[in-house]
């Protein structure tokens, strides 16, 4: 089993910066795509980033393309979520997850089988 931990979230305001992480434990880290989701009160859990095993290649949601990025050292099996030009609709839970499936479908919330407990990121007008 991959156990995931997220941490770096905060009450910030809008064109300020957060650095998430997500620590794992186990020695399996590298062989799985790591995404990045959210959900806000009332609305789906939705993707928002994910990084290739070897941390080579990247995939964002328009809405946070040029703003976030998306990072993994699997030295500390650990994966990154920098996020600039925060907005208030940035407000949410942020998710790491493992997926072991596909990079065609890093997208998919339901292809990831390991989830983090959430951390949350509350951005101010």
């Amino acid at each position: 089993q991959v156990h995931l931990v997220a941490s770096g979230g905060g009450l910030v305001q809008a064109g300020d910066s957060l650095r998430l992480s997500c620590a794992t434990s186990g020695r399996t880290f590298s062989t799985y795509i790591m995404g990045w989701f959210r959900q806000a009160p009332g609305k789906e859990r939705e993707f928002v980033a994910a990084v290739s095993r070897n941390g080579g290649t990247t995939y964002y949601e328009d809405s946070v393309k040029g703003r976030f990025t998306v990072s993994r050292d699997n030295a500390r099996n650990t994966v990154y979520l920098e996020m600039n030009s925060l907005k208030p609709e940035d407000t949410a839970v942020y998710y790491c997850a493992a997926n072991s499936y596909s990079w065609d479908a890093a997208f998919r919330t339901n292809l990831y089988a390991y989830w983090g407990q959430g951390t949350q990121v509350t951005v101010s007008s």
